[in-house]
């Protein structure tokens, strides 16, 4: 498995809980638990995507552009997360600032798939993409275990 694939494997897991949250309604204990599953999923895979996947791509001066560009979407969705923690999950204010959320991690999810991903093939090697998987793994066991 290399980098590619392995996030690609995150985004599906963010895609059904996301999918799942939005099929909640108001303050259930379903929608606090997947918010919860989901805020964890998002949080910590944007943060190690960052230190294993950007830092790589922003070794290569063609790919810092795009790097940072993604960083910058990272951010704006952990504003959202923020945001919605501060809101009544039974209000129709909350549902609507987790709809933004989601349609903006899904615009951000499909630019990587398809825009950076392909960049970074060309600027990575398939061995170092290999090695990045492995990192990305470990260091997501530490993450999810703390």
């Amino acid at each position: 498995m290399d980098i590619y694939e392995r996030l690609i494997e995150d985004h599906g897991k963010q895609r059904g809980l996301a999918g799942g949250l939005a099929k909640t309604e108001g303050d259930s204990a379903e929608r606090r638990r997947l918010f919860d599953a989901f805020k964890l999923e998002v949080e910590s895979h944007a943060a190690l995507e960052e230190q294993v996947f950007y830092a790589e791509l922003m070794s290569h001066a063609e790919g810092q552009e795009q790097a940072r560009h993604s960083i910058i979407e990272h951010d704006e969705a952990s504003t959202l997360i923020e945001e919605l923690l501060e809101l009544d999950m039974a209000s129709s204010g909350w549902l609507n600032k987790f709809n933004k959320l989601h349609h903006e991690l899904e615009h951000h999810v499909e630019e990587e798939e398809k825009d950076v991903f392909r960049l970074a093939r060309k600027l990575i090697s398939d061995k170092r993409a290999r090695e990045m998987a492995e990192e990305f793994d470990r260091l997501k066991k530490e993450a999810m275990a703390a």
